[in-house]
């Protein structure tokens, strides 16, 4: 999926920035650079209606964090959130620091320079989001940031789920953006560990083209009654003319200028 945005752009390699309604995000020192899958992520999770009323969403995690992006977008939306961003590469967590730094929600947002499966916090979070590295048989990349960014070398889907797991609450979510041939793992290794899907969009770059991505929402089953049905729906994110699809345009109004 192309990682061209349509926000407001400074591509200088000196700085670039991109600038969204309400932050900026820098991103020269990160490995995996702002792209369509971070931004799908963000969107979807805060125009998700069973996160309706926001005050119930107060500890968040995000997994991955590189630039901070999504977790800049789940602060303006959760106005009340403590967010927590996580990232191996201490370069990419030094960028985030300085994007959430830069924000109107600094003090509600914090960076660590950590493995998720070191993570160790002496609470659970209410919502666990994550843009995880995905390239599982693919050719590695010689750069180490990108290749960490990019491989599950570093975080397998079965560590993603089940640490996912292990630091969520009893009333938890999940919400994730995967190749769309990761669906099928992701939903086997949820059964695992008691993850129900509620919510997936499959995601296609243009009418007519093959699926490219999948948005899953996975509820702990402690929370839901297991006879309740999933909802599926699709999204299309061109029009004919290559422009931002109705679809995609209604979803992202909040943050693109």
């Amino acid at each position: 999926m192309s990682t061209t945005i349509a926000a407001v752009t400074n591509t200088t390699m000196s700085n670039p920035f991109f600038k969204f309604k309400q932050f900026v995000v820098r991103h020269e020192q990160c490995a995996m650079k702002v792209g369509t899958d971070g931004v799908l992520l963000g969107a979807w999770t805060t125009t998700e209606p069973r996160f309706n009323n926001t005050d119930s969403i107060l500890r968040i995690l995000d997994i991955g964090t590189g630039s901070g992006l999504i977790a800049l977008m789940l602060a303006q939306h959760f106005s009340e959130a403590h967010i927590d961003a996580i990232d191996i590469d201490r370069k990419a967590a030094e960028q985030a620091k300085e994007n959430f730094d830069a924000s109107p929600w600094g003090e509600r947002l914090h960076i660590a320079d950590c493995k998720l499966q070191e993570w160790k916090p002496e609470y659970r979070y209410d919502l666990i989001v994550s843009n995880p590295p995905f390239f599982q048989n693919s050719l590695k990349n010689p750069d180490i940031g990108r290749k960490q960014a990019r491989h599950t070398d570093t975080l397998s889907f079965d560590e993603l789920v089940r640490h996912s797991e292990r630091l969520i609450n009893e009333n938890g979510w999940l919400a994730l953006i995967l190749p769309a041939d990761a669906e099928a793992e992701i939903r086997n290794l949820a059964k695992d560990t008691g993850f129900i899907p509620t919510h997936i969009t499959h995601v296609f770059s243009k009418k007519g083209k093959p699926q490219r991505r999948v948005l899953l929402l996975l509820e702990t089953s402690k929370s839901r009654n297991t006879e309740k049905t999933t909802q599926e729906d699709s999204l299309i994110l061109e029009d004919d003319k290559g422009g931002r699809s109705i679809q995609y345009s209604e979803l992202t109004k909040d943050f693109y200028l």
